[in-house]
C-alpha cells in the first residue's frame, strides 16, 4: 500500500441531476448497489475451484478477530522497519476493539479514530499464513466483499482504507520492498468513487515497475458508490496463461491486469516466486492521500470503519474458470436498470417514477449498460418492454436497442425515443425481438445520430 496508481479521470456529467450517489444511505445503496445482504456468506467456489481461506466475520459483537487466522499489527511500523508503515501515514494501529471489532451481523469493522488531542488511531490486519500463491498452471483467486468507510468530501480527508497483499520473504525482513511483491486488490482515498489497483515490484524509485506509482489502474463503483454500498473486489493470479497474468476485479469486471512479459523475467520471479499474506487496514494520511489534497486535518470526521463482509481466497489446478458475477435474473420480471454488472457513460439519479427508487440517466450515443444472466427460459421471448424518460431537446432522439453477450453482436430489437415531457416523465415503450431463449448476458446500448443525452430508463423486462 504506497502512494500508488494512476489519477482518476472523473467523465463529465452531460446535466444536473436531481439526487446525487455519494448522499445514498446505506438502506438505499443495499437496495440497489448490493446483492446480497450485508453480513452475506462467502459464496460457495464455482466449479474447478476449492476454497483455501475464508473468514465470514462471524462473532460476538465488540469481539476481535480470530487471532488462528489473523495477527494484528500495531504502532507504527513494523519491528525495526520504516517509520509510519514507510507511506507516511500518522495513525497509531492498535489491537483495541475501538479499532477493530466484529459487529455481530457478520461484518468486520476497522475504525479511525481521533482522540481529544487530535492523535488519530486506525486497525491493521494480516493473515497468519503467507502461503498464498496459484499451484504450478493453476490459479489463485483472492476476494473481499466490502463497503468503503461512508464518508465523502472535506471529511473524508486523509482516509485510506486498503485491501492487499505482501510477497511472505517481507515478514520479518521489512526492508526488501518492491522487489518482493505488493498487489493492492483495494485502495481508496479521500472518499472519491474509486477503486484502485496496483502491482508494485522491481526496484524503487523507478525501475521496470515505475515506483512508487507501482502498475495500477483504477475505476470507479457502480449502481451505489464505493462508500454507500458493498462491492467485491477481487484479484486472479493466473500461471495457466502465456504469459502469466494477474488481473483485478471489481464486481466482477476486469478492469486491470498486470503481465509478465510488461517487465524483465528477474523482476517478476523476485515478485511472484514465493507465497503472500493479506493486508485490511484504513490507514489516515500519507503518500497516496497527499497525491489528492492531503492529510487528515480538523474537518476529517473519524468513526466510519471500513466493513468488510468476508474474505476468501480461491485456488484452481488450472481447469476452473474465473467465478462469474451474480446474475439469475428473471428475463419476465422487472430488471432494474440501476442493478447493472458494468457500464459505460451512465448515471444513477433518484427517479419519481411509480415504485420510486433510481433509474439511470446520461444516457447518450455509445453509452451501455450490462446485465448478466438473464434467464429467458425455454420457450422464446419475443418482445421487450421498457420503461423510459425523456427531457431531450426537440430533434433529439435515439433507439434502446437490445444485445445479447457481447456489445459487438447485432441487436435483436430496438426502439425510438424522443422527448416525453421531461427527464421524469415515465411512459413503458415496446419493441419487438428476435426470439431467445435460455441464459444470455444483456446489453442495452444507446445509439443516436446526436451527442446529447436522449433517454432514462427505470427498468426493462421481456415477454413471449
Amino acid at each position: 500500500m504506497s502512494a500508488s496508481s494512476g489519477i482518476p479521470r472523473p467523465r463529465p456529467l452531460r446535466r444536473a441531476f436531481t439526487a446525487v450517489v455519494a448522499t445514498l444511505g446505506l438502506a438505499a445503496a443495499l437496495a440497489t448497489a448490493a446483492t446480497a445482504p450485508a453480513d452475506a456468506s462467502a459464496p460457495a467456489p464455482p466449479s474447478g475451484w476449492t476454497q483455501v481461506f475464508a473468514d465470514d466475520f462471524n462473532g460476538a459483537a465488540g469481539s476481535g478477530v480470530n487471532t488462528a487466522d489473523w495477527q494484528y499489527d500495531t504502532g507504527t511500523s513494523y519491528p525495526g522497519g520504516a517509520a509510519n508503515w514507510g507511506t507516511g501515514e500518522v495513525e497509531t494501529m492498535t489491537s483495541s476493539t475501538s479499532n477493530v471489532a466484529l459487529d455481530g451481523n457478520g461484518n468486520l469493522l476497522i475504525t479511525p479514530r481521533r482522540d481529544a488531542s487530535g492523535n488519530w488511531t486506525s486497525g491493521r490486519i494480516e493473515t497468519t499464513r503467507t502461503d498464498f500463491q496459484p499451484p504450478a498452471g493453476g490459479k489463485l483467486r483472492v476476494q473481499a466483499r466490502i463497503q468503503m468507510p461512508n464518508v465523502t468530501g472535506s471529511a473524508a480527508k486523509g482516509y485510506w482504507p486498503a485491501f492487499w497483499m505482501l510477497g511472505a520473504p517481507f515478514r520479518g525482513n521489512y526492508w526488501n520492498w518492491p522487489g518482493v511483491g505488493e498487489l493492492d486488490i483495494m485502495e481508496n482515498v479521500q472518499g472519491l468513487n474509486t477503486d484502485w489497483a496496483t502491482m508494485h515490484c522491481g526496484t524503487n524509485p523507478g525501475g521496470p515497475c515505475n515506483e512508487t506509482s507501482g502498475i495500477g489502474n483504477s475505476t470507479s463503483c457502480t449502481g451505489g458508490t464505493c462508500q454507500a454500498g458493498f462491492h467485491t473486489y477481487a484479484m486472479e493470479w493466473d500461471r495457466s496463461t502465456s504469459p502469466e497474468e494477474v488481473r483485478f476485479y471489481l464486481d466482477g469486471v476486469n478492469f486491470h491486469t498486470v503481465r509478465a512479459n510488461q517487465v524483465d523475467a528477474t523482476t517478476w520471479a523476485n515478485a511472484t516466486n514465493h507465497g503472500y499474506f493479506l493486508i485490511l487496514n484504513v490507514a489516515m494520511g500519507g503518500g497516496f492521500p497527499a497525491a489528492f489534497g492531503g492529510g487528515p486535518d480538523s474537518g476529517t470526521e473519524p468513526g466510519h470503519p471500513m466493513v468488510v463482509d468476508y474474505v476468501q481466497v480461491l485456488r484452481s489446478s488450472g481447469g476452473g474458470t474465473t467465478p462469474p458475477p451474480t446474475g439469475n435474473r428473471d428475463a419476465y420480471s422487472p430488471v432494474q436498470a440501476e442493478s447493472y454488472d458494468s457500464q459505460s457513460g451512465v448515471v444513477t439519479e433518484t427517479t419519481t417514477d411509480t415504485g420510486g427508487g433510481q433509474d439511470i440517466g446520461s444516457l447518450a450515443n455509445g453509452d451501455w449498460a450490462l446485465y448478466r444472466g438473464v434467464d429467458f427460459g425455454s420457450t422464446a421471448a419475443r418482445q421487450f418492454y421498457a420503461r423510459v424518460a425523456s427531457g431531450a431537446a426537440g430533434g433529439v432522439s435515439g433507439l434502446v436497442e437490445v444485445r445479447l453477450d457481447s456489445r459487438g453482436n447485432a441487436p435483436v430489437g430496438s426502439f425510438a425515443v424522443a422527448n416525453t415531457g421531461g427527464w421524469q416523465s415515465w411512459r413503458t415503450v415496446p419493441a419487438n425481438i428476435g426470439a431467445v431463449t435460455g441464459t444470455h448476458d444483456v446489453y442495452l446500448t444507446f445509439t443516436s445520430g446526436q451527442p446529447a443525452d436522449f433517454v432514462n430508463v427505470n427498468w426493462f423486462d421481456f415477454g413471449h
